[in-house]
């Protein structure tokens, strides 16, 4: 089963203007999946998974390009063979106009970007490929389409159209994921310490991100603290909001809040028992906040454009959950596990539009489990949790 992917039209423009692009994400996102669907037949099939490949890339790199012809080539897990990319450089060089000819996915976000600025800059796209949004997983059957649904499996592929998998898979994942992109993006020695701080850091799921707390609990100190923040995003597992302020510097030294990619993820490490349960409990709202807050990451990684979003929290406490810039436009949106919303949920909403000012758009958002659109006092809306994707895709769009 093929679920087509938002990012198809980024990656279509992509091909006609530069002579390669990369497609990053996380691993098992579907990256190689999209590529053999959108290419089709026209292109050739590299995966640097298999040992003798990079074996060929890397002792011979010009007889290894020199295969493909005229045809586009995937080369998938560019990461394992860095190498290669001075030679894709001087190839390129000579037929600039060759444009859609290297396609390259890779899965480690610091390591390929430094390799790939150093060889590429200027001759490659670069656009990211998350798990399933809730736009791209719409129209699966009642069931896939709840709360609960995407809540307990998440949206990778693999959980999300298959749910008989979802329990092996994951606890797969998370072990894949300690014992390989760990190993390779840092020299972590004692997995079971780092493991611990994974664990704690889904606990803190939706909240801003102490290093000085989490180095006590673990017993490492906050460099190796900060330093491990760095891998959850360098692998795509985590996302760090930044706090909203005008000035640029204080948004880039105050503290982000951390947010895990997946929700499934999130249930697993904190060992919910099932996803009614895991919406109920004392996590609940914190995991639906960053299921809404994910979808914000993806409607703009679909769209080819890193994500403008933050939060924001007022010197007396209170706090806007998310703030999304369009068009020089912010726009407030609160977070509640609610089918109630009332106007103490406004509060947030209306301060941050005063004190934002013309900045500010002329609504606020209320994203919580209405069952349709609901007009709330002082211009604010309730929209169901659903729509929010949509709502953010058709602005960002114009």
């Amino acid at each position: 089963m093929y679920v087509r992917r938002g990012l198809s039209p980024t990656f279509k423009k992509a091909v006609r203007q530069f002579p390669a692009v990369l497609v990053t994400g996380p691993r098992q996102a579907g990256k190689t999946t999209f590529l053999l669907h959108e290419m089709g037949s026209k292109a050739d099939y590299v995966s640097f998974d298999d040992p003798m490949e990079r074996k060929f890339a890397l002792s011979d790199p010009n007889g290894f390009l020199d295969r493909f012809g005229k045809r586009p080539v995937i080369l998938d897990e560019i990461q394992y063979v860095p190498e290669i990319l001075s030679y894709l450089k001087i190839r390129i060089d000579r037929d600039r106009g060759n444009v859609g000819k290297w396609l390259l996915t890779g899965s480690q976000q610091f390591q390929i970007m430094k390799n790939v600025s150093e060889s590429l800059a200027g001759r490659i796209a670069i656009i990211e490929l998350l798990p399933f949004s809730l736009l791209e997983y719409k129209g699966r059957g009642a069931a896939a389409g709840s709360l609960e649904h995407f809540i307990w499996n998440g949206g990778y592929p693999e959980p999300c159209l298959y749910p008989d998998k979802r329990d092996l898979w994951i606890s797969s994942y998370i072990q894949t994921y300690i014992e390989r992109d760990v190993r390779q993006l840092q020299n972590i020695k004692d997995l079971r310490t780092f493991e611990m701080f994974i664990a704690l850091a889904a606990a803190n799921h939706s909240r801003e991100f102490n290093s000085a707390m989490l180095s006590r609990e673990v017993g490492v100190t906050m460099p190796s603290v900060k330093s491990w923040a760095g891998v959850l995003k360098a692998s795509y597992l985590c996302f760090f909001l930044p706090p909203y302020f005008r000035n640029y510097g204080k948004r880039i030294i105050k503290t982000p809040k951390l947010y895990f990619i997946d929700p499934a993820i999130v249930c697993a490490l904190t060992r919910q028992p099932g996803a009614g349960s895991a919406l109920s409990g004392a996590m609940g709202g914190a995991i639906f906040e960053g299921l809404v807050v994910s979808e914000a990451v993806k409607v703009f990684s679909m769209h080819g454009k890193k994500p403008d979003i933050f939060f924001w929290r007022s010197h007396d406490g209170l706090e806007v959950d998310l703030i999304v810039r369009v068009r020089d436009k912010l726009y407030p949106v609160e977070i509640k596990l609610t089918a109630t919303p009332t106007n103490r949920h406004l509060e947030p909403l209306n301060k941050f539009r005063k004190l934002a000012g013309k900045e500010a758009s002329e609504k606020g958002l209320l994203v919580c489990r209405v069952n349709r659109a609901t007009p709330m006092p002082l211009n604010n809306l309730a929209i169901p949790w659903h729509y929010f994707p949509k709502w953010l895709s058709a602005e960002i769009t114009g």
